[in-house]
């Protein structure tokens, strides 16, 4: 178990006991608890010495953790080049868990299921999506899995290398098994790929969020709009979480309605420079949308830590800067009405009025 120690280790930010972590995979309520998939490689602390695993972690309140058994194993042929992103959905009060299974340079949707959420077998039918359809490209991956307008969707990140775009691929079924390809749910123009992509009900409306590799870096987009007749129609747009030191970002609905976004805290930029700096979970944030925009801000079990101010932060005429040792200072300019910071040893999570903007850095 993790306690909330404030000081140079993490405390809240969860990270496994041992081995590298990357994306959050499958986050979803299941039997009680909160659990936290995410991408591992159990016995090495830097990434691609060893093929991905799923880690698992569960929670009742996100700042204790139990590490639990490794719940994917790369130990099929399909894939035995690793089990790469994707999400969970609970049906029938089975737990199953969606992932991208890689086998040299084919890349394809397979799944595993669990009754108690914590032992999974692979289906039989594996893999339930092969391959990839003429919309889309090699890179197919990161299935997200939902039930939405009738039907379970799976909405899988790939790009189209003719149209130099950026595409979040539509798949339906009625039995997360059979499934048939209905389109393309939203495209990005001069990009490359879409990566861990999220769908999910939303009050009246749907959230749809990727992570987008342009030619100038990745962006992460979380949308809200109407959904039907297999369709995605934007209201509106973020880039909530503005980094620089976050990726991957996934968001999920828990039972009380809330629809809740964790992102990666990547460590690979900065190998070597904390002990056993490795990556970890951001907090998770809540979104909200009001007047118009989208926001992201601690959920109500993180608040208490929340301040106003950090010794990394100096308020500038037009905004405010963030200091780091050995690092390049981040500089934000705008209208700042409110901050509220949240510390974790050597993670800093900024929230600017109210978390209409989210700053997440590596001090």
């Amino acid at each position: 178990m993790q306690d909330p120690v404030r000081g140079n280790s993490l405390s809240f930010h969860y990270r496994p006991e041992k081995g590298w972590i990357n994306d959050p995979n499958g986050l979803v309520w299941f039997k009680g608890y909160y659990h936290i998939f995410y991408q591992h490689a159990p016995h090495f602390e830097t990434p691609w010495h060893e093929r991905m695993h799923w880690g698992h972690a569960r929670t009742k309140d996100f700042i204790r953790f139990e590490e639990l058994p490794v719940a994917l194993f790369p130990d099929r042929p399909y894939d035995k080049d690793g089990c790469w992103s994707g999400t969970a959905i609970v049906k029938d009060d089975v737990l199953y868990l969606f992932y991208a299974g890689i086998c040299g340079e084919q890349q394809a949707v397979c799944a595993a299921y669990s009754e108690d959420g914590i032992h999974f077998e692979k289906l039989t039918d594996n893999p339930v999506i092969p391959t990839f359809p003429s919309d889309g490209s090699p890179d197919f991956r990161d299935p997200a899995v939902c039930f939405a307008d009738g039907k379970f969707r799976c909405v899988i990140a790939s790009g189209n290398r003719e149209r130099h775009s950026a595409v979040l691929l539509l798949y339906d079924s009625d039995d997360l098994i059979h499934w048939q390809y209905h389109g393309v749910l939203c495209e990005w123009e001069n990009a490359k790929f879409a990566e861990c992509p999220s769908f999910l009900r939303f009050s009246d409306r749907y959230l749809l969020a990727a992570s987008v590799c342009k030619e100038d870096g990745h962006r992460f987009s979380v949308m809200i709009g109407d959904f039907s007749c297999g369709r995605f129609t934007p209201e509106a747009t973020a880039e909530l979480d503005k980094g620089p030191d976050q990726y991957a970002g996934q968001i999920f609905s828990d039972p009380n309605g809330r629809a809740i976004l964790i992102a990666w805290i990547p460590g690979w930029s900065y190998a070597g420079f904390r002990e056993r700096d490795i990556g970890c979970m951001s907090v998770p944030r809540q979104i909200h949308y009001r007047d118009g925009k989208l926001f992201g801000f601690p959920i109500k079990e993180l608040q208490s830590f929340l301040r106003d101010d950090d010794p990394a932060i100096q308020r500038t005429a037009d905004g405010y800067r963030i200091e780091r040792q050995g690092r390049d200072c981040v500089a934000v300019c705008g209208d700042i009405r409110k901050l509220d910071v949240l510390r974790d040893g050597y993670v800093l999570e900024v929230f600017v009025n109210d978390g209409e903007e989210i700053y997440t850095v590596l001090l």
